[in-house]
């Protein structure tokens, strides 16, 4: 047995220790399936990197076989689920990846990519298929034994969208992983996550991303979790209100879409079990943030940064209404710096170029790149996230621009480099530009631009045909036909440039 579930077993045998919208675990269940994962994955040889990857939506198996595959003492690559069968195999290739689980919903594509990537294990929840186990049928075979815990412990690899349309795998990296020489040590450390003084935790992000997927390896802290599917305003406030939730993980557009909710279905829940609601993904406009401090209270934690590093900046509720619009003073091991485009540190005030200096030297780390390692980077360990940002006197950090094209739509980070390279091969564009535009809802939302080869096709059908080849999420929302995308003698565009009609009245 896990020791933790063993434990929790022992000591509360008939609490509810995971959910989802069409099941319950007990802590019994859930330290039965995790030797059962863990003892399962141990009988397959999972390669010099020992990777699996989980290429399914939100639910208790999604949460089981990412922590079991971690305490097999396995590097668990979680798959974004909305991706093409094509984009899922270049990751597992990338990844050497020899197991992977799937749902009903992703069977199809996840058989087409393991064929693909030549992985030759497919385990499905729901459903199987010709070539693939059955979830259920292949837990019933595997021992229940209690897990191996001497392995080493192995971060996630996960994976990022990147400007040159192939997506980025970067390690969890250390101010994210609890650590450990073993993966007994590495729970152990799991189970003083000071977020288990925080009660039910709440899932309402998909589980591929960081965020999220904590709710999983908070089970070995002994909190329970309720996992929700695709995000729904009332059914999330109504699952506060049934489960007593205390803490959760949200993006701004969870926040939109409460809002916009009817006042009478605002008013209906009880949310008085909120401690605490980290916040991120991306900055929360103003107005936002503060009608939800004003709805449920000071509860907020801002934590902002990226997959490649952590958390880099933090903010409570109350200092952000001292600092509103800001996204918090650099956490160690980071410092925050503001500097011009020649490298020269600018004062408190003054807007540039936001770096951060990491004192452990590691900075950010590409899977398999070294030279996008370096790119990031302007000296060892002094990276940059591509924002274009201000410090006040006392360092709190105000994000104003962006100088990476990068668009953050809902939390969700898109590279217009894809879908730039899909759009370019279609017969009628001459040449293309994406750029992300206002979004109530979202935050912003990704926008082609294109010059016809001769006349204008339909937009629908152009939007369309990216959308056979490419990720929907992926994809321009919109298009329009233009005369000029502004390029200079080198080839370039300035796309701050080509942004600024559309964000007039706008803070970008």
């Amino acid at each position: 047995m896990p020791s933790f579930a063993a434990e929790l077993a022992r000591s509360r045998p008939d609490e509810v220790a995971i959910r989802d919208e069409s099941k319950a675990m007990l802590w019994t269940e859930v330290d039965n399936t995790l030797n059962r994962v863990a003892n399962g994955l141990n009988t397959y040889d999972l390669g010099p990197k020992r990777r699996v990857a989980v290429f399914a939506e939100n639910a208790v198996e999604t949460a089981m076989a990412n922590l079991g595959g971690l305490i097999a003492g396995a590097s668990v690559v979680p798959v974004n689920f909305h991706l093409t069968a094509e984009e899922v195999a270049y990751i597992l290739e990338d990844a050497d990846v020899r197991v992977l689980f799937a749902d009903s919903r992703t069977l199809e594509r996840a058989t087409q990519a393991a064929q693909l990537a030549k992985v030759p294990t497919v385990i499905s929840w729901h459903d199987a298929a010709p070539g693939t186990e059955a979830w259920q049928t292949w837990l019933a075979q595997q021992s229940d034994a209690p897990a191996d815990e001497s392995r080493k412990p192995m971060p996630n690899l996960l994976y990022t969208s990147g400007t040159t349309g192939r997506p980025k795998g970067t390690e969890l990296p250390p101010t994210m992983f609890a650590g450990g020489d073993t993966v007994a040590e590495h729970l152990a450390n799991l189970g003083q996550d000071p977020r288990a003084a925080n009660g039910v935790h709440m899932v309402v992000g998909p589980m591929y991303h960081t965020g999220p997927l904590s709710g999983a390896r908070l089970l070995a802290a002994g909190v329970s979790s309720v996992i929700l599917g695709r995000f729904d305003g009332e059914k999330t406030l109504a699952a506060i209100e049934k489960y007593k939730v205390g803490n959760s993980v949200m993006v701004p557009t969870h926040f939109v879409r409460l809002l916009a909710l009817p006042d009478d279905v605002k008013q209906k829940y009880d949310l008085s079990s909120l401690i605490s609601i980290a916040h991120t993904g991306a900055k929360c406009p103003v107005d936002v943030k503060k009608a939800m401090i004003e709805w449920w209270g000071p509860v907020f934690m801002d934590a902002y940064g990226a997959s490649e590093v952590g958390t880099t900046c933090a903010i409570s509720s109350e200092e952000w209404l001292e600092n509103p619009g800001s996204v918090g003073k650099a956490l160690p091991p980071f410092t925050a710096v503001i500097l011009d485009d020649d490298g020269n540190e600018l004062p408190p005030g003054e807007e540039g170029r936001l770096f951060f200096k990491d004192a452990t030297g590691r900075g950010v780390v590409y899977h398999n790149d070294p030279e996008k390692s370096a790119a990031a980077h302007i000296a060892p360990g002094v990276f940059t996230l591509g924002e274009i940002a201000y410090m006040n006197e006392a360092g709190y950090v105000f994000i104003t621009d962006r100088f990476s094209d990068m668009v953050v739509s809902g939390g969700v980070n898109i590279y217009p480099a894809e879908a730039e390279q899909v759009l370019i091969e279609h017969p009628a564009i001459l040449d293309v530009a994406c750029i992300g535009v206002p979004h109530p809802e979202m935050g912003e939302e990704l926008k082609a631009l294109a010059i016809a080869q001769r006349e204008p096709a339909d937009a629908d059908e152009v939007l369309n045909w990216c959308r056979d080849q490419l990720s929907h999420y992926k994809c321009p929302r919109s298009l329009e036909w233009v005369e000029d995308l502004g390029r200079n003698t080198m080839g370039k565009i300035n796309k701050r440039k080509l942004r600024a009609p559309y964000w007039e009245g706008h803070k970008e």
